[in-house]
C-alpha cells in the first residue's frame, strides 16, 4: 500500500509539472512511461511513439528521458525535430527546454525548404533561427555546395558563417579560405585569409586575404595581397628532328605561366573576362614582365592593356628579354599565350641590349611604336611620329660603331636578334659614328627619355607570399 502511494504521488507530481505555463515547459508523452528518482532528481522515461512539444517545436523519437526540475530531455532512436518547414534528424540527442536548443553527437541533417545542411554533430538554438554544425559540414541548395569544420546558419537571414578548411562551390567559381561569409538569397560570398578562386571555364587562379563576390552581378574583387596566376599549355614549332631528306619540323609543348600582383584585383565576367589589376601592379609572364599603376587583362581577346593614371604618375614599364618598354599607354596582344604585338602609345621609348655588350643600348622613341614578335622573338618595329633612334652596328659580333637617326616615321627590322634593316620616311637624317668615337663613350650616346629601370619583377618573388597555398593547391 505504502508503495502504491509513493508511485501515485510520484506519477501525478510529474504530470503537473507538464502542465505548467504551456509552452514554457515541454510536454512528453508516448506508449509509455515510468517514473524514477534519479541521484536525487525527478525523471520518467517515455517509450513507444514519443512526442516532445514545447510551443510550435514538436520532437518525435523512440525514447526520451525527461529530467523534470531542468526542464530537459535526452532523446533516444529515430530524432526528428520540427518547427515550421524547419526539420533536424539525427539518432540521439539532447533537447534543452528553458534555453529552446537541441543538440546532438550524432550524424544530423537539417532541412529547412531551402537549404540542407549535415554534420557529424550539431547544435540548433531556437530563439535565435541559428544552427552550429561541426566536423564534415556540408551545406548545399540549387546553386551553390559549401563545406567546411564548422558552420553557423542563420536561418532567417539566409546567412552561413563558415570556418576552417572552407571551400565554396558554384556553377562558375570555387572559393576556398579560412573563413566566408554566404549570403545565400543575394549570393553575395565574403571570404577572409588564405583565399583562393579559381573559375570553372578557365584556369585562373586567384589568392589573397579577402575577397567579395557577387555571384548574380558576375563580378568579383580581391583587395587584400592578391595574386592571380594563370597556367598556359603553348605549341611552337621547332627544326629539331633529322630523317633520311634532312631536318623536319616538330612540334614543342610549353607550360607558360602568368603571374599578377597588385594592391587589388576586380573580375567583370557579365559579358566578357576582364580581368583589372590596380595599384602598384607586377606582371610576370615567361620573358615578359611589366610595373604599372593599372592593368587590364581581357581574356577572351588575349589582350592586356597597361597605362599610365594621370599626369606626374610614372609610366608602366615593361621588360622583354633584352628590351625595355614605356610609354603612357602599352597594349599587349598575345596569341596562344605569347606575345604577338605590342603597341606603345605616347611618349614611346624602347631601349635594348646584346647578351655581349650590356652597356651599349639600341634605342628609339617616337608618338607610337608598333613592334610585332614572331615566335617570340622580335622581327619588326615601327615607329610614328617624331622617331630618333641609336643603333649599335656589330661586324661577326664585333662591335662597328653606331648610327643615330631621325625621320617622321621608321620601320626596323630584326634578324636573330640584331637589326638587318632600317627605313626612314618624312625628312630622314642618319649619322654614322665608328667605335674609335664610340668605345668607351656610350653613356653620351643616350635619347634624352632612357632610363634603365633595374627592378624587374621576378616570377618567385611575387609568389612568396603564398608559396604553401600553391603547395597545397597545385
Amino acid at each position: 500500500m505504502i508503495l502504491k502511494f509513493i508511485y501515485t504521488f510520484l506519477f501525478f507530481s510529474i504530470m503537473g509539472f507538464a502542465q505548467k505555463a504551456g509552452s514554457e515547459y515541454i510536454t512528453v508523452t508516448g506508449d509509455s512511461l515510468v517514473g524514477k528518482i534519479l541521484n536525487g532528481e525527478t525523471v520518467r522515461e517515455v517509450y513507444g511513439k514519443v512526442v516532445l512539444t514545447q510551443g510550435n517545436i514538436k520532437i518525435t523519437c523512440n525514447k526520451a528521458i525527461q529530467f523534470i526540475v531542468r526542464n530537459d530531455a535526452e532523446l533516444i532512436g529515430n530524432v526528428v525535430v520540427t518547427q515550421e518547414n524547419l526539420t533536424i534528424t539525427t539518432e540521439r540527442g539532447f533537447y534543452y527546454g528553458n534555453l529552446k536548443k537541441a543538440e546532438t553527437k550524432s550524424k544530423v541533417k537539417l532541412d529547412d525548404k531551402k537549404v540542407i545542411l549535415t554534420a557529424d554533430i550539431g547544435d540548433y538554438y531556437f530563439n535565435e533561427d541559428r544552427a552550429y554544425f561541426k566536423n564534415n559540414v556540408k551545406l548545399y541548395d540549387t546553386a551553390t555546395t559549401l563545406t567546411s569544420n564548422e558552420l553557423n546558419y542563420y536561418q532567417n537571414e539566409n546567412r552561413a558563417v563558415a570556418t576552417t578548411n572552407v571551400k565554396i562551390v558554384d556553377a562558375e567559381n570555387v572559393i576556398t579560405a579560412d573563413t566566408v561569409e554566404h549570403f545565400r538569397s543575394t549570393r553575395v560570398t565574403i571570404a577572409k585569409s588564405r583565399v583562393k578562386i579559381s573559375n570553372n571555364k578557365n584556369n585562373i587562379v586567384i589568392f589573397g586575404n579577402h575577397l567579395e563576390d557577387y555571384a548574380k552581378k558576375k563580378y568579383t574583387i580581391v583587395n587584400l595581397n592578391p595574386v592571380l596566376i594563370q597556367i598556359d599549355t603553348s605549341y611552337t614549332t621547332q627544326n629539331d628532328s633529322l630523317t633520311s631528306g634532312g631536318i623536319e619540323d616538330s612540334i614543342a609543348m610549353v607550360i607558360d605561366t602568368l603571374v599578377i600582383s597588385a594592391l587589388a584585383m576586380e573580375s567583370f565576367r557579365d559579358t566578357s573576362n576582364i580581368f583589372i589589376a590596380r595599384d602598384s601592379v607586377e606582371i610576370v609572364r615567361g620573358s615578359f614582365a611589366s610595373k604599372n599603376a593599372h592593368t587590364i587583362y581581357y581574356k577572351d581577346e588575349d589582350k592586356i592593356a597597361t597605362m599610365k593614371m594621370s599626369e606626374g604618375r610614372p609610366q608602366p614599364i615593361m621588360w622583354y628579354e633584352n628590351s625595355q618598354i614605356t610609354g603612357d599607354s602599352i597594349l599587349i596582344y598575345l596569341n596562344e599565350s605569347r606575345v604577338k604585338l605590342v603597341e606603345i602609345t605616347k611618349q614611346a621609348f624602347i631601349h635594348s641590349h646584346q647578351d655581349l655588350f650590356h652597356n651599349r643600348f639600341d634605342q628609339v622613341s617616337g608618338n607610337k611604336i608598333n613592334v610585332e614578335f614572331v615566335n617570340g622573338e622580335i622581327k619588326k618595329t615601327d615607329i610614328y611620329g617624331s622617331v630618333y633612334a641609336i643603333y649599335y652596328l656589330y661586324d661577326d659580333n664585333n662591335p662597328n660603331g653606331l648610327t643615330k637617326s631621325s625621320s617622321q616615321s621608321a620601320e626596323i627590322k630584326f634578324t636573330d636578334k640584331q637589326v638587318s634593316e632600317v627605313r626612314l620616311f618624312g625628312s630622314p637624317t642618319s649619322d654614322y659614328y665608328p667605335e674609335n668615337m664610340v668605345e668607351d663613350r656610350e653613356r653620351e650616346y643616350l635619347l634624352p627619355q632612357f632610363i634603365l629601370f633595374d627592378s624587374v619583377p621576378n616570377k618567385n618573388q611575387l609568389l612568396k607570399s603564398i608559396t604553401n597555398q600553391i603547395k597545397e593547391n597545385f
